[in-house]
């Protein structure tokens, strides 16, 4: 470039910051042969206008200055290929819920006939009913085993409150305890006891009594105190009056069951119920035991040996299709409600979060549905998200409420009744809402976080569909995830294929969210599937905006992130072809927490780094040097000798022998 030519890019360049280049250029010697010609070029172009090009990008420029651009990823670029769906063949377990005969048939105390059918509105016995109560009335122990909303609770309360009632020596406060219900959550706890108090209305000497944790002890003890005849409790509750209140006693105890037993010991209370078996087998009369759940699991087989004599086996459920000649494997399969419809959308991790709100919106509207994930910072993080985007984009309509273990008893209570006797809602929910809980006009189950066990799909979609109502529950799985449709396919479960596409359609119902195209309805399916593209990538700025708009909402999205990732690592064994850690991308599961980007040292391994993503898109290559510099980041963390819990660490690990010994030598060293 010749020294004329310099001065001249310098001159028309200078829009930004005139005053700096011009003393560059000042500065330099310039021959004097060229000088007059630069100064005549000089002063035409200080008469011309800029060129077009330059005039657009200083416009540009000044645009940028006045307000920063927001850089949003597009949702529907790099994603993996989703796979066709099929529908399974499968042979379910069903139950003829409603039979003709009526509690009247047995011989129950009129009173408590005529509670059940002007207090409770139950006239016609289930079949499970009409098998159990028999059973229970001569005194048997049983197991019984039927679908969710069939009734179970009132298969032991009417026999108990029968053969309570019926006692010689009438029952006193003074007795104390004589059947105890243990069930496994606060929620199902509060349920079993206002269906004991409606059906003891008439037997007002009866006094039954809750226990469950997030209240007051104090409280609970003057109540044991006074006494309860009929206990319902949570089992950690119970242990701790066990250990700590003298007044509660055992010794005339003549009923224990054992309602959703297979959870308790999910949750972990098998030694809490040892506890509580060698607190009753201590002292007392024999009792009459009975165990109750949807799906019975090896765990709750071993705990009916132990506590159960000569039980009688109480099962309901057939084959759909009696013709069929393949086998049924009832210890694997599960019956399923006849009105409960099963669908699947196969979504990629970045479209979740726009795929969730656009069904809730245009889908749910004026329902009452559950949403269901895996821990209570997602909860949180999804309440809050949906309410702030959702109720300020004039969607008010739909209101939010939340429900997970971590919440204080007073709220959690609230937030039941309220979701309960309400007409229409969103709960956004943790598996505490998935046992036993009867809620009315439940019309749809999102199963947003995939459930860890077919077990766990049947709890969760049970919460619809209930004594022969309709309901209907879909599944979100990405595409790395499909597989599970093959699982559920083994326990008869077979589930109908959404496609994105038609979910996504619905932005099209309202320019709530318009993008820039211009959408009219003679347009073909391709322009309408691309205008409800960009509709789809308005809403997710939507979202990320206001993750981003402060601190709190960034570090709640970032902790609702991580706790996701643990849950993700705890899949059991069985399901880690489903479910593996390796195989998620972290940007794209990032994205469906409205982060633009995936935090850093989401995992705090040390010598290996998870593989971000599971398909050609997603492997990051040992030759970035962004990845270069997070794996040294995290090498040198790891080092540190107290280095400190980072605030958005997955919490998973993974250890290598070789750090296994050297956490010996150091421990060793130590010593």
């Amino acid at each position: 470039m010749s020294s004329s030519d310099e001065q001249l890019f310098i001159n028309t360049t200078s829009c930004s910051s005139p005053t700096l280049l011009e003393v560059k250029a000042s500065k330099r010697k310039l021959p004097s042969s060229n000088k007059q010609r630069c100064h005549a070029k000089q002063a035409r172009l200080q008469e011309a206008p800029p060129p077009a090009k330059l005039q657009t990008r200083c416009r540009a420029d000044a645009k940028t200055d006045a307000k920063p651009a927001i850089k949003t990823s597009s949702l529907f670029k790099h994603n993996p290929d989703i796979p066709e769906v099929h529908r399974a063949e499968v042979c379910p377990l069903t139950e003829k819920i409603f039979t003709s005969d009526s509690f009247a048939d047995f011989k129950l105390h009129p009173h408590l006939v005529a509670t059940l059918n002007k207090v409770l509105n139950v006239s016609t016995l289930t079949s499970v009913q009409k098998q159990s109560i028999p059973a229970l009335l001569s005194g048997k122990d049983a197991i019984v085993r039927s679908q969710t909303g069939s009734g179970k609770t009132l298969c032991y309360a009417v026999p108990l409150v029968q053969s309570l009632q019926s006692l010689q020596s009438k029952v006193q406060r003074s007795d104390g305890p004589l059947a105890l219900v243990i069930v496994p959550t606060r929620e199902l706890a509060q349920q079993t006891f206002v269906t004991f108090q409606k059906l003891l209305k008439p037997f007002t000497w009866i006094v039954p009594g809750v226990l469950m944790g997030g209240e007051k002890k104090k409280s609970e003890k003057a109540r044991l105190r006074k006494g309860i005849n009929i206990l319902v409790s949570t089992p950690g509750r119970l242990v701790d009056h066990i250990k700590h209140t003298l007044c509660i006693a055992f010794s005339a105890v003549r009923w224990l069951v054992l309602d959703e037993a297979d959870r308790t010991l999910d949750l972990g209370f098998e030694k809490d119920l040892t506890v509580i078996l060698n607190s009753l087998n201590s002292t007392g009369p024999e009792r009459q035991n009975v165990l109750l759940s949807a799906t019975l699991t090896h765990g709750v087989t071993r705990l009916a040996d132990i506590c159960l004599k000569d039980p009688v086996s109480i099962q309901v459920c057939e084959p759909a299709s009696p013709n069929t000649s393949a086998p049924v494997d009832q210890s694997e399969s599960f019956a399923l409600p006849t009105g409960l419809h099963h669908f699947v959308v196969v979504v990629p991790s970045k479209v979740r979060l726009v795929c969730l709100a656009t069904f809730l919106l245009h889908a749910c509207q004026a329902k009452k549905v559950m949403v269901f994930v895996s821990s209570c910072e997602e909860v949180d993080f999804l309440h809050s998200l949906l309410c702030g985007v959702l109720s300020a984009n004039g969607k008010a309509r739909l209101v939010f409420m939340r429900l997970h273990g971590n919440m204080c008893q007073e709220e959690r209570s609230e937030v039941f009744h309220t979701f309960k006797s309400s007409a229409c809602g969103v709960l956004l929910c943790t598996d505490v809402a998935a046992r036993g809980l009867h809620l009315p006009q439940v019309t749809w189950i999102i199963q947003y976080t995939p459930p860890c066990s077919v077990a766990e799909y049947i709890h969760r979609a049970g919460r619809t569909a209930r004594i022969g109502q309709m309901g209907s529950s879909l599944l979100f799985l990405t595409p790395g995830e499909s597989a599970f449709v093959d699982v559920l396919a083994k326990g008869n479960i077979g589930l109908s294929e959404m496609k994105l596409p038609d979910i996504l359609a619905y932005l099209m119902k309202d320019d709530t969210y318009k993008g820039r195209g211009k959408y009219h309805s003679q347009a073909s399916r391709a322009a309408l599937e691309q205008e409800a593209r960009e509709r789809a990538t308005v809403l997710q700025t939507h979202f990320e905006n206001f993750v981003h708009a402060d601190a709190t909402s960034l570090r709640n999205a970032k902790k609702a992130l991580g706790s996701y990732l643990r849950s993700y690592a705890s899949y059991p064994a069985h399901l880690k072809h489903v479910f593996h850690i390796r195989g998620l991308h972290l940007g794209h599961a990032a994205k469906s927490f409205g982060l633009r980007d995936a935090p850093r040292n989401l995992s705090a391994g040390p010598q290996r780094t998870i593989k971000r993503g599971g398909g050609p898109h997603g492997t990051h290559s040992a030759a970035n040097p962004h990845h270069k510099l997070r794996q040294e980041q995290q090498q040198n963390n790891a080092k540190a000798k107290n280095a400190a819990a980072y605030e958005f660490s997955s919490g998973f690990q993974f250890t290598t022998k070789k750090n296994k010994k050297k956490k010996k030598k150091r421990e060793e060293e130590g010593a």
